[in-house]
């Protein structure tokens, strides 16, 4: 009986407590990830969807006006598992602090505590993240955040959920049917001076 709690107290310090609860969400703002983009005609802007500067395995496109959010995206793969949503990026309407703690006691009730901060030690940016893994091994990432002074990050609040295993697969196929769009890592030549002049400002 003794051996059995300690294998279980070992357990739980290994796993968070999402992970022992066996979750992957998959459901956020009326999508659902690895649905087919088909289906959400009626939430998407489906004239917006474009192919991804760097990631053209992916098409991202903006959705329609729904109440509580402001602005959002929805990505689904090109390659492997074409029309697949991979990715959906949400802006709430309420960009308080106040919403955003409320919304993070809500998370937290329903997914456990997050695996990771990811905000800066100011708190200008807070943003937490939580990691989760199904049983066919596949990965997924969910990001909560809320920003009041970093300009290359959206403000107010905002939430992102991501596919990563299956964006990764993406990746993967396209780089295959198409090697030449890997770009070669050159790196900077001894005694070649000039490379570096390029990557330091002056």
């Amino acid at each position: 009986m003794k051996k059995n709690l300690l294998v279980f107290c070992f357990l739980l310090v290994l796993f968070p407590y999402h992970s022992v609860q066996a979750k992957f969400p998959v459901h956020l703002g009326g999508f659902v990830l690895g649905e087919d983009i088909g289906q959400y005609h009626h939430l998407m802007d489906m004239e917006t969807f474009r192919e991804l500067p760097f990631n053209e395995y992916l098409e991202e496109g903006q959705i329609l006006p729904q109440p509580g959010f402001k602005s959002g995206l929805v990505a689904y793969g090109t390659c492997l598992r074409p029309g697949k949503i991979l990715r959906i990026k949400l802006k709430f309407s309420d960009s308080s602090k106040v919403f955003f703690e409320t919304l993070l006691k809500k998370y937290r009730e329903e997914l456990g505590e997050p695996d990771e901060y990811k905000g800066d030690p100011f708190q200008t940016m807070v943003a937490w993240k939580w990691s989760f893994v199904n049983d066919r091994k596949e990965k997924s990432s969910l990001i909560l955040q809320h920003n009041i002074m970093v300009d290359d990050e959206k403000m107010g609040n905002s939430v992102k959920f991501s596919l990563t295993s299956r964006i990764e697969e993406e990746r993967e196929c396209f780089m295959k049917k198409f090697p030449e769009k890997d770009p070669p890592q050159i790196q900077p030549q001894k005694g070649r001076e000039d490379h570096w002049k390029s990557f330091v400002p002056y």
